[in-house]
């Protein structure tokens, strides 16, 4: 029988330190909620569709999955294939980084501690660096 102090110690996912699907919801949510409503996140604004339904569900369903709660992309979709599916958007330098800052944003919203805060956004920059595929030389 485990005693309480094993369970304080239990390795858990992210998907469950982010606050399982109530978390993420708000995570995606703020972070669309950034994207619509700050200036300066026109560009990345700009590669989405006008309704942004479409785009929250997907990303929630995407992140459920990276973060180690259900896979519920690639039950519906498949696998992710990330770069092949942000191809036709044009993304350098610039969409990379309004998108990293409207995650920002929403996750100082998030009542996680720091440390997880900051191992998410290096987690989420190297993804964002992934999907460049605009030349960034003059």
């Amino acid at each position: 029988m485990k005693s309480n102090e094993d369970k304080l110690f239990k390795p858990t996912s992210s998907y469950e330190r982010i606050g399982s699907d109530e978390g993420l919801q708000k995570l995606v949510k703020e972070f669309y909620d950034n994207m619509e409503s700050l200036p300066e996140a026109k560009l990345i604004r700009d590669l989405h569709p006008k309704d942004l339904r479409s785009s929250r569900e997907k990303l929630f369903m995407f992140l459920s999955g990276w973060m180690g709660g259900p896979d519920r992309y690639i039950a519906a979709f498949g696998h992710p294939r990330l770069r092949a599916r942000h191809l036709p958007f044009s993304i350098g330098v610039d969409e990379r980084d309004q998108w990293l800052m409207c995650m920002r944003k929403a996750l100082e919203g998030m009542e996680i501690d720091t440390m997880f805060k900051q191992q998410l956004m290096s987690s989420f920059t190297q993804t964002a660096d992934h999907m460049m595929n605009r030349d960034i030389s003059p």
